[in-house]
């Protein structure tokens, strides 16, 4: 029985001699550079492999993904979702701020942050006919961040960029040289990802800059299967879509208690292919009519995308964040099959309320959230701009006494669209959760 418990010891220290390694070299000193490069580019790999699979069926439900690459995420890491979706000018310091690549300068020394998101939709169609509801969920972020050194900070986020889910039932078209008609069910679904690379870099103590390089990747899949006569058909097409963008941004302490942030999102033509698949059906044998792979098809200008907001702590406890953003769309020269895009405008406005932070009492460490966000759009159908609006509001529920781990819940309410000419009116209900979780890194370890 002692040599048993002998052995115990004796591995246990072999653990403990092998984990300490991570912390300290076999001198005590803290790691170098090329380890936390080994766990960057370890952390890379596993986000582009999560990438790869992470946009599936269903992920909105909203009509108006049918135009263009689909509906653009509007989900942001951690808390930015209670906070009416904005926060160019707020640090990184107590979590992920993906909406300013400059923000990861304020990640303090050591500190690495992880946050994973779910989202939970509901959509409430209506036009002058009829009405529609329908549910969708599905994971909104993925995004890891920490500090290089006292003035630098590095992250990866992967994000859904765009969401396509969509179904279109009796849709009626001629038949091309007759006046024969047929109807048709059209479903869409897919969307393209955004893995983003951010870094940033303290100029000083009140001025931070940063960069950021997103590799924007995905497909769109358009089912149509109809009955002409005794026949039956259906084609598939799958566009793909890929290419990388840049980003600037800058964070400026003008006061202790007041900041202002500025980004800019470079245009970027994405490239386009398409598969084709046509089957006709005829007395049950199925003959395939066209299949085509990698058929070029136009593509996808991405506009140059200018943001500005302000931070300020107007009083202990409670802050106030306001964006505004401004995406060139006409200077693509775009247009869809029953429409044009447009310039767009956002604005965003958020509050963060915590009465103590260092309090031993839980609720006095609860952060309470609201916030509005106003978007006129970037589509105009019949010169009727599809903008809408959604109300935010939110909590951050403390996970650690000595850290800034967070569960961050969010809940919005939006309307989307008109009920005028063609157009469609859209309520939804929108609720993100999101874990996000501190750590220090490269600690060294003691022992008595």
């Amino acid at each position: 029985m002692k040599l048993h418990c002998k052995y115990c010891m004796r591995f246990t220290m072999k653990i403990r001699n092998n984990y300490g390694a991570v912390f300290r070299n076999s001198e005590g000193q803290k790691p170098t550079i090329h380890m936390k490069k080994i766990i960057f580019f370890a952390c890379v790999f596993t986000c582009c492999f999560l990438a790869a699979n992470a946009q599936s069926e269903g992920l909105t439900g909203s009509p108006y993904s049918m135009y263009g690459l689909g509906i653009i995420n509007q989900a942001n890491v951690g808390k930015y979702n209670a906070l009416g979706h904005g926060g160019i000018a707020m640090p990184g310091n107590s979590g992920i701020n993906n909406l300013n690549p400059a923000s990861y300068a304020s990640i303090f020394d050591k500190s690495f942050f992880f946050d994973v998101g779910f989202r939970a939709e509901y959509n409430h169609y209506s036009n002058k006919i009829n009405d529609e509801d329908k549910w969708s969920f599905n994971f909104s972020n993925l995004a890891f961040a920490f500090s290089l050194s006292k003035k630098s900070g590095i992250g990866v986020t992967l994000t859904p960029y765009t969401n396509v889910g969509y179904t279109l039932l009796g849709v009626t078209s001629n038949i091309e040289g007759s006046d024969q008609e047929f109807e048709s069910t059209i479903n869409g679904s897919g969307g393209l990802n955004d893995v983003k690379i951010n870094y940033s870099y303290l100029l000083s103590d009140k001025i931070r800059i940063g960069v950021n390089a997103s590799y924007l990747f995905g497909s769109i899949k358009e089912n149509e299967f109809f009955y002409i006569g005794s026949s039956y058909f259906d084609m598939n097409e799958t566009s793909f879509y890929h290419g990388v963008r840049l980003g600037l941004g800058f964070q400026y302490d003008i006061l202790k208690n007041f900041s202002v942030g500025g980004t800019v999102q470079l245009p970027v033509s994405l490239d386009g292919s398409m598969d084709r698949t046509v089957t006709k059906t005829l007395d049950g044998t199925s003959v395939t009519v066209e299949d085509e792979e990698g058929e070029n098809i136009s593509d996808f200008k991405l506009p140059t995308e200018l943001g500005v907001g302000i931070y300020f702590t107007p009083f202990k406890g409670f802050s106030v964040n306001a964006d505004y953003k401004r995406n060139f769309w006409s200077s693509t020269s775009q247009t869809d099959n029953i429409g044009q895009y447009e310039d767009q405008d956002i604005f965003s406005m958020g509050v963060e309320y915590m009465k103590n932070a260092r309090s031993l009492e839980y609720i006095d460490r609860v952060q309470f959230r609201g916030g509005f966000t106003s978007d006129n759009g970037y589509l105009s159908i019949n010169h009727k701009k599809v903008g809408g609006y959604a109300i935010t509001a939110g909590l951050g529920l403390p996970l650690n006494t000595n850290t800034n781990s967070m569960l961050n819940i969010s809940y919005s309410y939006g309307q989307k669209g008109q009920l005028s000419n063609i157009l469609i009116k859209e309520n939804y209900h929108f609720i993100t959760l999101n874990i996000s979780l501190e750590d220090l890194w490269f600690i060294k370890r003691k022992y008595d």
